[in-house]
């Protein structure tokens, strides 16, 4: 295979961190999870988190070139996603909720950890069904567009994504983690507060989803 040009790999690469960029800007558990980290932990916590996010998305790259699209896609994959996800959601947000009576605002930033807030970012992207079809439909479809371009036209496309999200979740990371001065620990346990009833919102839209897409399949 010839070695693509420069222009089609910078024009794949400018698509794929416009689309992954739109997307890393909508709410979810992923963006909940990094908030309430940075207010702990600073602003090195966006960028652990998405490097958890980043080796999940790598592995799950290749099992899709590999094949693995059409199982991602099946009625009872995402159904199983939806309900283990929504739960895994619903007891971090119990946990975040019982928390509250006993939370302080940090005055130094926590130190180690590290290894945690990599899983965090798996544990978050894997509770979200959606993002397990997004990579077998629309990403799958980007990928094998990459692909026309060789390896270097999936780095390309690849590099775009990650560095996406890494941009977005690194500047909200920190501005929550420079921003904790101004904190009250009663501004503070309110935003912990809202964070967890955000997860459990999510928790209830994936555990719903789930279940209507198990009525379809009991129906069909």
């Amino acid at each position: 295979m010839e070695a693509p040009g420069i222009t089609p790999l910078v024009t794949l690469f400018a698509a794929s961190f416009a689309i992954a960029f739109s997307g890393a800007l909508m709410p979810g558990p992923l963006l909940t999870a990094t908030i309430a980290a940075s207010a702990r932990r600073g602003p090195s916590a966006g960028p652990l988190i998405i490097a958890g996010h980043a080796v999940l998305e790598s592995g799950l790259l290749v099992a899709l070139m590999l094949g693995l699209s059409p199982i991602l896609a099946r009625d009872g994959v995402f159904t199983g996603i939806s309900f283990l996800g929504g739960a895994v959601l619903a007891w971090m947000a119990a946990g975040m909720f019982r928390s509250l009576s006993s939370l302080t605002v940090p005055q130094t930033q926590q130190k180690g950890g590290g290894n945690r807030l990599v899983w965090t970012g798996v544990a978050m992207s894997l509770s979200n069904p959606y993002w397990t079809i997004w990579w077998a439909t629309i990403g799958l479809g980007a990928i094998l567009q990459a692909r026309r371009f060789g390896a270097a036209g999936v780095a390309a496309f690849f590099s775009g994504h990650i560095l996406a999200d890494l941009g977005w979740y690194s500047l909200v990371s920190f501005a929550v983690g420079k921003g904790k001065r101004f904190f009250s620990d009663r501004v503070y346990r309110r935003l912990v507060a809202v964070l967890a009833a955000l997860m459990l919102v999510f928790a209830a839209a994936f555990i719903f989803a789930g279940a209507v897409r198990l009525r379809g399949m009991i129906q069909s």
